[in-house]
């Protein structure tokens, strides 16, 4: 399947988002396959794990020559737009709509529900 190529501009995913949501769909990804996942450098990668486990995020355990990665679904988002929603509820719609994507790649992906404004 190959990578694709970047994208330029904006989005509405953040890299840190997207780190995470590779780091949950397989808590022992390498920096390798989750920068190739989300079309960064290793190096952004690194950091964008530093931040993630300096605000406490996300923690590893090293086993070996392995990294585990643990993300802390209960905390809080830190925008204050987002108060009172947590990493579990990000996730849950980003590695939803992943394995959605992934199980019915010919199908359309069934409209989210309007946010109320």
């Amino acid at each position: 399947m190959g990578v694709p190529d970047p994208h330029n501009g904006w989005t509405f995913i953040t890299n840190h988002a997207r780190v995470l949501a590779a780091i949950a769909d397989d808590p022992n990804a390498r920096i390798r396959d989750i920068a190739a996942y989300c079309r960064l450098t290793e190096r952004a990668v690194q950091r964008i794990i530093a931040d993630l486990e300096q605000d406490g995020y996300l923690s590893h355990k090293r086993e070996g020559r392995t990294n585990t990665y643990r993300i802390e679904a209960g905390k809080v988002l830190r925008h204050p737009a987002e108060a009172g929603l947590t990493v579990a509820s990000l996730l849950s719609l980003l590695v939803q709509d992943e394995a959605r994507r992934s199980s019915q790649p010919t199908e359309p992906a069934e409209p989210a529900p309007r946010a109320r404004l």
